[in-house]
């Protein structure tokens, strides 16, 4: 799959079919948002976990440096925190934009804080995309992270800023705070 997936997710799905249409952000999404939205509260999915694999090209890094940001892999069992945001159809030429480095539009259930299960969409990079960089060791990624930036500016903030969204809500993600750890103690050397 060719690294720029706009023109495949407009394929996707039929976003004039959707009476209302949610999308579940994971990442950066918990704490900046870019776009406009209707209502937004934070939410959960079961079955993904956060990883550090995606290859950033064009936000947290660059094409000869890649850095690393966040995509999903699933994992039985497991339950992710992030935030959901009702949207009008026309705000995915942005995120599609956005999101264009890999990341294919799916559909999955939303527990949004009312007890209330949606239909609704999220972006995720799998490892058939051009930009994935796939599993390697915490320590690995975290150097590779230490060591990039981009157009959107230091690979590092990205997790840090994370880091202490999740905090924030009392959220535990063992991947992300070894990581931001070890982050930490790169700085220190």
């Amino acid at each position: 799959m060719a690294f720029d997936t706009q023109a495949i997710n407009k394929q996707r799905q039929n976003l004039a079919d959707y009476d209302e249409i949610w999308l579940f952000g994971y990442g950066s999404l918990i704490y900046k948002v870019d776009f406009d939205y209707i209502a937004s509260e934070y939410a959960y999915i079961n079955g993904y976990a956060r990883r550090f694999w995606q290859g950033s090209h064009d936000h947290r890094g660059t094409p000869e440096s890649p850095g690393r940001v966040l995509t999903l892999t699933p994992v039985q069992g497991e339950r992710c925190f992030g935030r959901a945001f009702k949207v009008n159809h026309e705000v995915f030429e942005q995120l599609d934009h956005r999101e264009k480095n890999g990341y294919l539009r799916h559909e999955i259930p939303i527990h949004l804080s009312n007890n209330r299960i949606v239909n609704g969409l999220i972006y995720i990079a799998s490892p058939d995309n051009a930009a994935y960089l796939g599993e390697a060791s915490i320590e690995y990624i975290a150097k590779q992270i230490f060591n990039s930036s981009g157009p959107s500016g230091l690979n590092r903030d990205y997790v840090y800023e994370l880091e202490a969204a999740l905090k924030e809500h009392d959220e535990v993600d063992e991947h992300v705070f070894q990581i931001k750890s070890l982050l930490k103690s790169l700085e220190k050397s």
